[in-house]
Order: structure tokens, then C-alpha cells, then sequence
């Protein structure tokens, strides 16, 4: 048997979306195949078969991210504008049902099955808030908030009512219950420093930190100890794990692909060359697709100090990249 001398993974193709917006997190839907995609003030619900627009959520501030709650046909945003908010949409209309509020800065967030609480990360207010998946979207409130005692970013959840959450002015990691939202215990990434992404493999205790240091730290999450660093791109904002492989992508144009064996531990199978700014991902668990969005880029000004590069108006895109039809050995 031999390995395929193709890479496992290819860009497939571009989608040219275009619009108004910065972008953040983005979330697939895999059962209806729609891409949600936060830009500003408004989210865009796209189809991925081929670029269109479905809907769009306006009226919004400053959007992060959109969880999902299929079971109650519901979609949560995250909205950092003036104090922090958490907007209410219908999965089937995109109408808004309303919005709750959270705290100032409201950046990552995601649903956790186990304990009904879609969280909430909130970077300024170093708080990760748990909102009731079935709340009350005209009168309700945050029913618990968890003081992470830094900045947060991503939050992973193994399902059974437990979470992680980065803590990246501190270089940790904090584990927390989910349904009494308290602190279980708090990991150091270092030599990793910044973590900003998070995945998380619960049948493997395996918990995947992308760290801007340029490192992928490993934990397991029963004993709390890192059994694995490796080298990264530079700028990595996403990590996800599917079929057996853990996808980090990098603001460097880069899409880390490590595979898992059977102990937990990573090798590296590929690095695939994307664009600049593609730092972000969701992947469709069912096809296995990865989507990465970007934009065409101004330099920044060279007078300047640590002035970043600015999208263009209207060049938003989402590359497309999948496994090759062969990436099994043969």
C-alpha cells in the first residue's frame, strides 16, 4: 500500500460574495447547507452550492459570531456594540425575535447541548455568559455569568457539561461546568502564549489550542497536562476538528491539517497555501468541506506604525477547500 503523492486537500473554488462589513466567526449549518456569516450589522445567510445570498440579518452593531440551536429553531448572535447583546433569530425565517443583553465586548460563541446554554464570551467584560437556549427573547436575561478573570476568546464543549474557554492575556486555559457555571480547574498553554482558537476530540480527551505564538498546544483533558505542541502559521484564528483530522487556519495563508491516531496524537499531513486574511473557518462535518473567508487587502500605510491591512470594499470571498476524492492510502 502507498501513501497518495497528491495533497489531501485542494481549493476547490472562490465564492465571491462582496458586501458591506468586516467578518469574524463563521458557522455552517451542514443539515441545510447554509453558511451563516456575521459583517458588521447585518449576517449573511449564504448558500455554499453556489455563493448566493438566502438572508440577511440586519440591524445588528457590531457581529462576532452565530450559534445554532436546530431543536428550537433558533440562531443566536453575538453583538459587541455598546454594552454587549446577544440578538434572537428564527432558523426558518431569519426574522428577529429580539435581542438579551450580556456584557461589553460579546465576541465567541457556541451552544452546549448538555446544559441548554448557548455561552457567551465577553472579552472586556472577562466574563463568559450562559443564556437559556429557550429564554424568553422579549424579557429575558443571561441566566449566569462566570467571571474568567482575563480576556476570553473561543469556548469548546465536550458535550457531557463540561467547557473550555481561552484565556489569552493570561496564557491559560480555563475548564468550567456548564450547567452550574463554575470553575473546574485553570491550565498554563505555555510554551504557547495568546491562545485564541479552540477544538476539542471528547472521545480521544484531546483538547486542541491554537495559540498566536505560532504553536498548536495539546491537552488532555483528564489530566489537565499538555502531551503535544507543534509548529503553526503566524495569525491562527480558527481551529476545528473533522473526521479524524484537526484543520488550523492561519491569517498567513495557511491551512494546517494535522491527522489524530488512535493515542491522541497529532502528525502533520499537510499544509495547504490559501490567501491572506482566510484566518477563519467552519467545515460542513457531512461533506467534509472547509470554508474560509477573506478579502482582497490595501497595504497598510508604511508611515504607519503596526498599521494592519484593510479589506476592500466589496471583494469578500469564501474559498472553498476539500479532501481529494483519493486522500485514503491506496
Amino acid at each position: 500500500m502507498m501513501a497518495p503523492t497528491q495533497a489531501l486537500y485542494v481549493l476547490l473554488a472562490t465564492l465571491s460574495i462582496g458586501g458591506s462589513g468586516r467578518w469574524d466567526y463563521i458557522t455552517c449549518d451542514a443539515k441545510n447547507d447554509l453558511l451563516y456569516v456575521p459583517r458588521t450589522t447585518h449576517v449573511m445567510v449564504i448558500s455554499p452550492a453556489d455563493g448566493k445570498l438566502v438572508a440577511d440579518i440586519d440591524g445588528l452593531g457590531e457581529t462576532h459570531g452565530v450559534a445554532l440551536v436546530p431543536e428550537l429553531n433558533r440562531g443566536f448572535v453575538s453583538d459587541s456594540a455598546g454594552d454587549g447583546s446577544v440578538t434572537i433569530f428564527d432558523l426558518k425565517s431569519h426574522a428577529v425575535l429580539g435581542r438579551i443583553a450580556a456584557a461589553d465586548d460579546a465576541d465567541a460563541i457556541v451552544y452546549d447541548p448538555a446544559s441548554l446554554h448557548v455561552l457567551v464570551g465577553c472579552g472586556d467584560a472577562k466574563k463568559v455568559l450562559a443564556i437559556d437556549a429557550g429564554v424568553d427573547p422579549a424579557k429575558g436575561q443571561a441566566a449566569a455569568a462566570l467571571d474568567v478573570g482575563g480576556k476570553p476568546e473561543f469556548i469548546a464543549c465536550d458535550g457531557n457539561g463540561t467547557a473550555w474557554i481561552n484565556v489569552a492575556d493570561k496564557n491559560e486555559v480555563m475548564e468550567f461546568d456548564t450547567r452550574q457555571m463554575k470553575q473546574i480547574a485553570r491550565w498554563p498553554t505555555a510554551p504557547g502564549t495568546k491562545p485564541t482558537s479552540m477544538a476539542i476530540d471528547p472521545a480521544h480527551h484531546r483538547l486542541f489550542v491554537g495559540c498566536r505564538g505560532k504553536l498548536l498546544v495539546v491537552f488532555d483533558t483528564e489530566t489537565g497536562k499538555i502531551v503535544q505542541t507543534l509548529p503553526i502559521g503566524k495569525g491562527v484564528d480558527a481551529t476545528a476538528l473533522d473526521d479524524g483530522k484537526v484543520l488550523v487556519s492561519c491569517n498567513d495563508a495557511t491551512l494546517w491539517i494535522f491527522t489524530e491516531g488512535p493515542d491522541g496524537q497529532l502528525t502533520l499531513l499537510q499544509t495547504l497555501t490559501t490567501v491572506p486574511g482566510a484566518k477563519t473557518l467552519a467545515v460542513n462535518p457531512l461533506t467534509h468541506t472547509v470554508y474560509l473567508p477573506t478579502a482582497d487587502f490595501t497595504p497598510p500605510p508604511a508611515d504607519t506604525p503596526n498599521a494592519k491591512p484593510q479589506p476592500v470594499e466589496g471583494t469578500f470571498k469564501i474559498l472553498v477547500a476539500a479532501p481529494t476524492k483519493d486522500d485514503a492510502a491506496k
